[in-house]
């Protein structure tokens, strides 16, 4: 089976941001769509790990911030390679607004946000599906969205070419590029950086 073709479906890239208890966060999702037009309704799936998961089972509403083809690495790295739990995201960070949900929605590498409100979940084992009624949104940029596959080949760094010595296998993360040096990779394995497990790297011979 060759995981890589999962690369191919036509999905998008978002910042999914909440509020509870007086404390923001958010994280990046790769699965955000449209379900209804009439009323105008919009689903999210998000890892019950995640801990803006819980402040959205917690509050009931959300804000997505869709990627544009601007967004930059350094982006994923904020919002997606390091957990709520230990660090404040939006400590220090100004590239955001509040909308009128008091809810931030993030203004650099974007190119529109959706506010929503929960209708419905859905448990799905290690994600939860929330269906949400939409309550605002607006167009920021112009700019095209940046799919997973636009990630994968124009945003995600490459790895050096010298990251290891001509003739040795290297394992490198599908994800951020992180590259492992060994003949094989502990099946435990994670990523340190976007903390993916060992699945999710492939074999490289320098």
């Amino acid at each position: 089976m060759d995981k890589k073709a999962m690369y191919n479906l036509s999905y998008g890239l978002f910042v999914l941001t909440a509020r509870s208890q007086g404390k923001d966060n958010g994280c990046i999702i790769n699965t955000a769509g449209q379900v209804t037009s009439a009323p105008n309704r919009i689903s999210i799936t998000v890892n019950k790990d995640n801990l803006t998961h819980d402040m959205v089972l917690q509050s009931g509403q959300f804000n997505i911030s869709i990627l544009s083809e601007r967004a930059d690495f350094t982006l994923f790295q904020h919002f997606g390679f390091q957990s709520g739990a230990n660090v404040d995201k939006f400590a220090g960070y100004t590239a955001c607004k509040r909308s009128a949900n008091g809810l931030y929605y993030i203004t650099a590498g974007t190119n529109a946000y959706i506010s929503a409100r929960v209708e419905q979940t859905i448990d799905l084992g290690s994600h939860t599906m929330f269906i949400a009624a939409v309550e605002d949104m607006e167009v920021l940029a112009g700019e095209p969205s940046a799919t997973y596959a636009y990630y994968q080949s124009s945003i995600k760094p490459s790895p050096a070419r010298d990251a290891a010595p001509r003739g040795k296998t290297v394992w490198r993360c599908t994800v951020c590029g992180y590259i492992y040096e060994g003949e094989e990779l502990p099946a435990d394995f994670i990523c340190p950086l976007c903390k993916h497990p060992a699945s999710d790297f492939e074999k490289v011979t320098q």
